[in-house]
């Protein structure tokens, strides 16, 4: 768990530091008036793709949870495409990806509160519905 914390501590003094925790950083990203953000990825990207292709060969299983790594792929079908649609226009509007948002938080921005809470109600507005659609499958399914 402390691994976890220091983790977390890292990415948010990283957000804070290169100012990605700011909605108006992020809304000029997406308005083509400051590529600060793509640098910031593109690296994280870098990091995170050499973390991928080494941590598996020097170590044979997660460190954390004791499982053996091994490669999951997410087909790419129309729930993936509308999720992220539905992801980019929330994201749009607020200014601010989830991980971000609660950097927000450490760095001031109060209102990023209400983008926090549209986000929990979002997330479980989309569970409840998940979980009702599979209850009516399963029912018309032991109908038959």
């Amino acid at each position: 768990m402390p691994l976890i914390f220091v983790g977390g501590l890292i990415f948010g003094f990283g957000l804070g530091f290169s100012h990605m925790a700011r909605p108006e950083v992020v809304l000029n990203f997406l308005q083509f008036e400051d590529f600060g953000l793509l640098f910031v990825m593109g690296g994280a990207a870098v990091v995170t793709g050499i973390a991928f292709a080494l941590v598996p060969r020097l170590l044979d299983h997660a460190p954390l949870t004791g499982n053996t790594y091994g490669r999951r792929l997410k087909s790419f079908d129309r729930n993936v495409l509308i999720g992220g649609a539905i992801f980019g226009v929330g994201w749009g509007l607020s200014g601010i990806c989830p991980g971000a948002a609660y950097a927000s938080l450490g760095v001031g921005n109060v209102t990023i509160l209400w983008a926090l809470a549209g986000m929990f109600v979002g997330a479980y507005a989309q569970g409840y519905w998940r979980s009702q659609r599979a209850a009516s499958e399963t029912s018309a399914a032991g109908a038959d």
